[in-house]
């Protein structure tokens, strides 16, 4: 009977996580589409100024050019969701910590709001980044070298699934710290043996480069070297970082320090860790 008692509670447990889930999900999908509302009626704007870069450079008898019928309204409207995405980027990392928060230790939770904080800043530089220094500099490339005879046009869908994924990989490159310092903090980690591994960093970085960006020296390079920099910046934060410890006061009865959270068998640990979020989240309302 204790048994059967100790499985429903788990199983209550569980269910109210996803509840939980569920709603903090819901919360982060509205502010998307609050912002993309906001923002629907300025798409055509909003392309103009992704655009920016291209027209730029291209020559004056070239423009952009919509290859299917239906391109020169939907592309804007695709280009605004990823514009509400990116700026409702820190409300939805927000409800993430909110949920995951409950179950952390406190030297967990001092650690994560720093890193949530400057992964989003260093996201949106990375993506500063590329808007304004690579653009100009790979576009400026391909329409300067293109055959002669050839016009340049380019298809605005292609140039918005280029541009996006540039955006990506920038925003992605630059996240090289958090992820050292991040991992250091794990123990995972020694930044001193990594320091010792910068000629095969060094080549690992300009073969990454060379098949996330476009195929071109300048974008692959404007693309590592940043990323080198900010494994430098990386290594001399986590070498002034300790790995985490979990004290005595941060572990529950019948859990083992040693172990992390869970010192007995797994089901055990799913009790324990259940339990102890959903007391954390009874004290917080």
């Amino acid at each position: 009977m204790p048994e059967h008692d100790e499985h429903d509670s788990v199983e209550g447990t569980f269910l109210s996580h996803l509840v939980e889930l569920r709603n903090r999900a819901i919360y982060a999908v509205a502010v998307v589409l609050g912002v993309f509302t906001a923002l629907v009626y300025f798409a055509r704007d909003i392309y103009v100024i992704v655009a920016r870069p291209l027209m730029a450079v291209l020559p004056e008898d070239s423009s952009m050019i919509a290859t299917e019928p239906a391109a020169p309204f939907f592309i804007p409207i695709k280009l605004t969701f990823a514009v509400a995405v990116v700026i409702a980027l820190p409300y939805v990392l927000y409800q993430l910590w909110a949920f995951v928060a409950p179950g952390l230790y406190k030297h967990e939770r001092r650690l994560v709001v720093p890193l949530l904080v400057s992964s989003t800043l260093l996201f949106y530089l990375g993506m500063a980044f590329a808007y304004f220094v690579v653009f100009p500099i790979a576009f400026g490339f391909f329409t300067r070298y293109a055959p002669e005879g050839v016009l340049v046009m380019t298809d605005i869908g292609a140039y918005l699934n280029f541009v996006l994924r540039l955006f990506f990989v920038f925003g992605i490159a630059f996240e090289v710290p958090i992820a050292i310092i991040l991992l250091t903090r794990m123990g995972v980690l020694d930044p001193d043996a990594l320091a010792k591994q910068r000629p095969y960093i060094l080549i690992g970085v300009f073969i990454v480069a060379m098949l996330l960006t476009p195929p071109d020296v300048f974008s692959q390079t404007l693309l590592a070297i940043p990323m080198l920099l900010l494994f430098e910046i990386g290594i001399f934060f986590a070498r002034r970082m300790r790995p985490m410890e979990t004290t005595e006061d941060e572990v529950e009865p019948g859990m083992d320090a040693s172990l992390g959270r869970d010192g007995g068998t797994a089901a055990a640990g799913v009790k324990g860790g259940a339990s102890k979020a959903t007391r954390r989240r009874s004290k917080r309302r």
